[in-house]
């Protein structure tokens, strides 16, 4: 069979082409192969970033959540309890950082307290990362920096950034509808892995579950008399600038809102919803001895009118869209020029749980509970967050953990 005119030099070029299209296919398997491996290795380092923590001089002991309940013994949430206890007797308070990690002045705060503080009278517990996978992860789609540094007299100190949820590598998949154990409240479904809105938590449900059903058991076994938990919130979100009581805690909460008003910055209160399940002022005032206080910080990073999520808008609290969204009356809290730096945020806690710690010594004073050597709003703001971080290089042997 004779062959058409040309097709010798047709059938060269398609095979030519085909080699060109195989060649072309390999490039770019193998530049998606480097993308991969680089961005997982990034991903892999942050979720293990070493955050080195100086045990300060009050530091009597650590103990780690998964002594007080084994199913999170040895899982990424099993985190570690700094005890800070005083040659006087007292009351034991409990302080929670870390339950958002997202919202980082809670976090620093709680380092503050464990770097620096010592008690005189009772015990102080404090959490670092209580949700400990929700730091090995940022919020998916946010373009979240995965770490921020912080400056200090002797370099910087890195933190991881976290995100508001359990990791989904820990966890997963999230349900269609989350229904809230133990009052089958229906919430939304990512908050399953949200752990202030999984109080009290059960001990065969998700890790997040799990977590604070620990939490509950270590606040039982130990026998606290008071929880603090640190936050901070958009300026667009209503609760801002201001302190959840549980019932039992309302007298505590509005002295200690009108002290801090009247003598270092404003403060608000507000009453735990009963119908609204899940959160930490709210179930562990109903399931345990203790008394909750929730409080609430600016941070303009987390809203949604937001420019760019830096490093530096972070740091700075400083936002341009925030501020205008001010300007057209869509904020429940104050934004100008100076913005809501870390100090002030860090201060704000530092003083907050100062202050409720002042008040709870007045009104128990069979239970006292008296802190020292932790700086107050004025000291932070005037000498910076970093100025209070300890040197893990110069610390003593023996004296220094990784979170």
């Amino acid at each position: 069979m004779d062959l058409p005119s040309g097709s010798d030099g047709a059938m060269t070029r398609g095979g030519g082409g085909d080699r060109v299209a195989a060649l072309r296919k390999t490039v770019l398997a193998t530049l998606g192969a480097v993308l991969l491996a680089t961005s997982g290795w990034s991903f892999y380092q942050s979720r293990r970033l070493p955050e080195p923590v100086v045990l300060g001089p009050g530091v009597t002991r650590v103990r780690t959540l998964g002594e007080y309940f084994a199913g999170v013994r040895g899982t990424v949430n099993d985190c570690r309890l700094y005890f800070l206890e005083g040659e006087e007797p007292g009351g034991t308070v409990l302080v929670l950082g870390g339950t958002h990690p997202e919202e980082p002045a809670g976090r620093l705060a709680a380092w503050l307290l464990v770097e620096n503080g010592r008690m005189a009278a009772g015990r102080l517990i404090v959490v670092l990362s209580a949700n400990r996978s929700a730091t090995t992860v940022t919020r998916l789609g946010g373009a979240y920096p995965p770490d921020f540094s912080i400056p200090t007299p002797w370099g910087e100190r890195t933190f991881r950034m976290g995100d508001r949820w359990s990791n989904p590598l820990d966890q997963w998949p999230d349900p269609e509808v989350y229904i809230h154990y133990p009052s089958r409240q229906n919430l939304a479904y990512v908050d399953i892995r949200n752990l202030n809105r999984t109080w009290p938590g059960r001990p065969n449900g998700t890790l997040t579950e799990r977590t604070t059903y620990a939490f509950m058991e270590l606040i039982r076994k130990e026998g606290v008399d008071l929880v603090l938990d640190l936050h901070e919130a958009e300026l667009q979100y209503p609760v801002i600038s201001t302190i959840v009581a549980h019932e039992k805690g309302r007298e505590l909460a509005a002295f200690v809102s009108m002290l801090l008003t009247d003598t270092e910055f404003k403060m608000g209160m507000e009453y735990s919803p009963k119908t609204l399940h899940g959160l930490s002022h709210r179930e562990i005032g109903d399931h345990s001895q203790a008394i909750p206080l929730l409080f609430e910080a600016p941070e303009p990073f987390l809203d949604a009118t937001r420019g760019r999520t830096t490093r530096e808008a972070l740091l700075t609290g400083k936002d341009e869209f925030v501020k205008r969204a001010g300007q057209a009356g869509l904020l429940f809290e104050t934004m100008d020029d100076n913005g809501w730096p870390i100090d002030v945020r860090v201060g704000r806690h530092t003083s907050a749980v100062l202050v409720t710690l002042e008040v709870w010594t007045d009104f128990y004073p069979d239970r006292p509970l008296r802190l020292e050597g932790v700086p107050r709003y004025a000291d932070v703001v005037a000498l910076g967050t970093g100025h209070w971080l300890q040197n893990p290089a110069s610390a003593p042997p023996g004296r220094v953990v990784v979170e």
